[in-house]
């Protein structure tokens, strides 16, 4: 009886059942086998194993390389790994559906999105193809170059005024023209020195002596000498429009003639092709500014100073030896507002503590009062319009307070002049209390004689 047994358990099995029987009724079915009444959710238990025991010998031969273990109920037991059955596990799943191969990425790497080639690949220059549809003959003749489009007037200004101010402040003329030869200027060379020249006028005069030095350096490389000809009619003509802003510019165009000249980069003959050809009058009078500094020039002056020597660049010394020219000639005319204007022109800011130096020390080099209050004068001037800062001021007493031992042995009574004067200044109001108070006093007293009977010099030096 077994084995009727077991063939109908098989066939029960194999066999379809309704959508009752699959979930379940209400009510409990049995069936009869060998004589024994067997409940129906049994059966439907005994279907689902057999389900899952034909899943997983389908499936064996495909999980066989992949380490993954299944238990009975068809559940994976690695973590992390989906079932080979669902359908998530079939989409992510980027192994070869046919198991085989050895779980290599495609093509050696070489293959996939965004991908040139396997790594260290080298391509080799690749050969037309004559019999190609597309081939052309004059693809092998052409040549490719970088092509820069040439300036217009109002790309020139704005590519090149800030390229010039920059100039200004490092003063490097091989770096402005490297920055040039990288633009296309085409026919507006000319324009470069005009530009300049401009820009020049509204500045100081370091920054003039700077635009003579880039366009001497400019010419021969950038600019032609006919360019820069070109560029002095253009500003001799632009003249009336240039005093707007700059009410010398007639003057200081005829300097930037006469230097040009000087330096070579502007014909000698320049000036005598517009004799008797000039009609606008601000024209005329730059023409004979450069007319008269040439000639200074055959008797001997140097064309290189036309804009004065000033600025940071200068030496020490001969900084020291404009300031003392200065305070010499203030002495001798007593202009204040001609003293500062030429110390501004000097350009030396961080030096005009040596003018407040120099002038102590001539105070107390001078036998009158005349200096004494010429020199508080100027020294009040100076400090109330701003020219000389406090630090400067501050520093240059320093100076003197440091070296009185040194001066007071050529000049006898220094310490008691210092004195003098260091309170007047205060009283002024041009020095501190503090900085007063550290003024230096000799206040050790000697025998006017040895046969005075004991009385004591009351002046102290």
């Amino acid at each position: 009886m077994n084995w009727l047994y077991l063939l109908k358990l098989d066939h029960l099995s194999d066999t379809p059942f309704s959508g009752e029987e699959e979930n379940g009724g209400s009510e409990e079915i049995k069936t009869e086998i060998n004589g024994n009444w067997i409940a129906a959710t049994s059966i439907n238990e005994a279907k689902i194993n057999a389900r899952a025991k034909r899943r997983l010998r389908k499936n064996s031969s495909r999980d066989s390389g992949r380490g993954d273990s299944v238990s009975d109920n068809g559940d994976a037991l690695k973590s992390g790994v989906t079932a080979p059955t669902s359908p998530k596990g079939k989409f992510l799943d980027r192994r070869s559906r046919s198991g085989k191969g050895r779980g290599l990425p495609k093509k050696g790497g070489a293959g996939g999105k965004g991908v040139w080639g396997t790594p260290g690949q080298v391509y080799d220059v690749e050969e037309v193809d004559i019999k190609d549809p597309n081939y052309d003959d004059d693809q092998e003749n052409c040549v490719y170059e970088t092509v820069v489009p040439p300036l217009d007037e109002r790309a020139f200004d704005k590519t090149l005024t800030p390229m010039l101010q920059e100039y200004f402040e490092h003063g490097d003329t091989n770096e402005v023209a490297e920055m040039l030869r990288d633009l296309n200027l085409g026919e507006m060379k000319y324009s470069v020195p005009v530009l300049a020249v401009s820009l020049s006028l509204e500045g100081k005069a370091s920054h003039r002596e700077m635009t003579s030095k880039l366009l001497s350096d400019l010419c021969g490389t950038v600019v032609s000498t006919s360019d820069v000809e070109k560029s002095f009619d253009r500003l001799l003509k632009e003249l009336p429009e240039l005093m707007l802003d700059s009410p010398r510019a007639p003057q200081l165009v005829g300097q930037f003639i006469a230097r040009a000249v000087g330096d070579g980069i502007l014909c000698s003959t320049y000036i005598d092709s517009y004799k008797g050809t000039v009609d606008c009058v601000q024209a005329r009078a730059a023409l004979d500014r450069a007319t008269v500094l040439l000639s200074m020039k055959k008797g001997g002056k140097r064309i290189d100073s036309v804009w004065g020597s000033g600025g940071g660049q200068q030496s020490v010394k001969h900084l020291v030896k404009e300031i003392d020219m200065l305070l010499k000639e203030y002495l001798l005319s007593g202009d204040v507002s001609e003293a500062e204007r030429c110390l501004q022109e000097l350009e030396v800011p961080h030096f005009h503590h040596e003018l407040v130096y120099e002038a102590i020390v001539m105070v107390l080099e001078s036998t009158g009062e005349t200096t004494l209050k010429m020199m508080l004068d100027l020294l009040k001037s100076l400090w109330t319009s701003t020219v000389i800062t406090l630090d400067q001021m501050k520093r240059g007493y320093e100076r003197v307070y440091r070296e009185i031992p040194d001066i007071n042995l050529d000049v006898p009574h220094s310490y008691s002049m210092l004195e003098r004067f260091v309170e007047e200044c205060f009283q002024a109001g041009i020095i501190s209390k503090p900085l007063r108070d550290l003024c230096p006093s000799r206040g050790r007293k000697r025998f006017v004689s040895e046969g005075d009977g004991g009385r004591l010099k009351l002046e102290s030096y």
